[in-house]
């Protein structure tokens, strides 16, 4: 999710521990787990962590079902997509809590995989292999600039305004691929799309499913995404519209259709097309990770003076873990903002992250429960995933054009054209242009005007 402010700083410093704090840790027994992550320093207790572990991985654990699903639209295997998806999440997460000791926990972004099948794959024709060649890339990048510290020049090329756009534009794009596949929306010749036929059993299930996620969240229910896609898919086999699973637990699925993919189709990578689909890959997820990381260091209390402690560590964790989920056959792995469910139920080192990458692993052997996942189950996640990013929309400021106009094309150009990669390229083509007619082309850093020619030249490329 992209519509989070951003990450600055790499203090390291770290908070002194108190005595009563040092008391909490002894009297859970922690022993050597309270001296590898400081639980005394924190003032919390592995009991806590654990809960805090178990909170975060309800509350992101639809991933397992979603992504598969996205990615096999792309034409990538289900079950080694499954098994890809959660062994991203176990390394990220895993990094995240040995190495920055965040409560943080990572898997393959919503968003990134939506733009990995449907913009890349299904739209521009790339094959599926070559996207994942293209995520490794991006992630090898981002590993960079996150150990040289060329992060925070980045970060302040792209205007907050445009950072917000971008993150409810991703919103607008999968909410319309959640409504589609919902039968809620229908395509038409004469309209380009219409309302579709509400009471089609197909159709009504999902929307079952949209109010019982809806009541879940509005409820403050932790994990109200998953719980919604579980009752949905009974009432999809209680009513005979979704197939009984061949059984609850199983064998872990292959990985070989997709691992290594990556490495061997890095020769595919030079092209322009390719480019800007690093491009964009990196974009989203750079914005991404920090946004996340500093909205969660925040509600946790781990800002000093504004900055976050080991910002370098925590970037260098989601990076290797883009790295590596690439290899093994998932699109961008990325830090998620359901971490917070983790934080807001007492997660305040990096013992809830080692929690949840194990509850990851463990979840590898329920793969027969995909079968019963499909798209009607599917779709209310997408929705309110939607609902959820395009919160960026109030951040924006609307009475100034010279932000609106390129914003309001950012966003409404990806569902539109069905590609996050052109709602980018749309929005920072004409933000200097815009901040030139309004006198301000002072305020607009070097960079953005280098962006604004390599998205001519992409417009250029694509009309030939």
């Amino acid at each position: 999710m992209t519509d989070r402010p951003e990450a600055s700083g790499h203090s390291s410093t770290e908070q002194p521990e108190r005595p009563d704090q040092a008391e909490s840790g002894r009297a859970d027994g922690a022993g050597p787990i309270d001296r590898i992550f400081r639980l005394s320093a924190e003032g919390t207790t592995v009991r806590r962590e654990s809960i805090a572990g178990v909170t975060t991985f309800l509350a992101m654990a639809y991933i397992l079902f979603v992504n598969p699903t996205i990615l096999s639209d792309a034409g990538m295997d289900r079950g080694a997509v499954f098994v890809a998806t959660g062994l991203a999440a176990a390394l990220g997460t895993l990094l995240m809590g040995l190495l920055a000791r965040y409560p943080i926990a990572l898997a393959p972004g919503m968003g990134l995989n939506v733009f990995f099948a449907y913009t890349v794959v299904l739209s521009m024709g790339i094959p599926w292999q070559t996207a994942l060649a293209g995520t490794f890339v991006s992630g090898v990048l981002f590993f960079l600039l996150a150990v040289t510290g060329i992060r925070e020049m980045i970060i302040n090329a792209i205007p907050l305004q445009m950072k917000l756009a971008v993150g409810a534009g991703i919103g607008f794009f999968i909410a319309f691929i959640g409504l589609r596949a919902a039968g809620i929306i229908d395509a038409d010749p004469d309209t380009a799309v219409t309302l579709g036929n509400l009471t089609e059993a197909r159709t009504v299930l999902p929307i079952f499913g949209l109010i019982v996620t809806a009541f879940f969240l509005v409820r403050g229910m932790r994990g109200g995404v998953f719980y919604g896609m579980v009752i949905t898919a009974i009432a999809g086999m209680v009513t005979g519209l979704i197939d009984l699973p061949s059984g609850v637990v199983s064998g872990i699925p292959s990985l070989a259709p997709t691992f290594g993919e990556a490495i061997t189709s890095l020769p595919e990578l030079l092209t322009a097309q390719m480019i800007i689909v690093v491009f964009t890959m990196l974009f989203v997820d750079f914005f991404d990770t920090s946004g996340t990381l500093i909205a969660i260091a925040n509600q946790a209390g781990f800002l000093k003076d504004g900055k976050l402690p080991r910002a370098r560590r925590a970037l260098a964790s989601d990076s290797t873990a883009t790295m590596g989920g690439a290899i093994l056959g998932t699109s961008t792995t990325t830090s998620y903002i359901e971490s917070s469910a983790g934080v807001a139920a007492g997660g305040r080192t990096g013992l809830t992250s080692v929690v949840t990458s194990g509850l990851f692993l463990l979840s590898l052997f329920f793969f027969p429960l995909l079968s019963v996942v499909t798209a009607e189950v599917t779709a209310p996640a997408l929705i309110i995933v939607g609902v959820l990013m395009a919160k960026g929309l109030g951040g924006i400021e609307w009475g100034k054009l010279e932000y609106a106009i390129p914003a309001f094309v950012t966003i409404i150009a990806m569902p539109l054209t069905y590609s996050i990669a052109n709602g980018i390229a749309l929005g920072l083509f004409l933000y200097p242009l815009m901040m030139v007619f309004k006198g301000r082309w002072r305020d607009v850093h070097p960079a953005t005007y280098v962006l604004f020619f390599v998205f001519l030249a992409y417009f250029i490329w694509l009309a030939n």
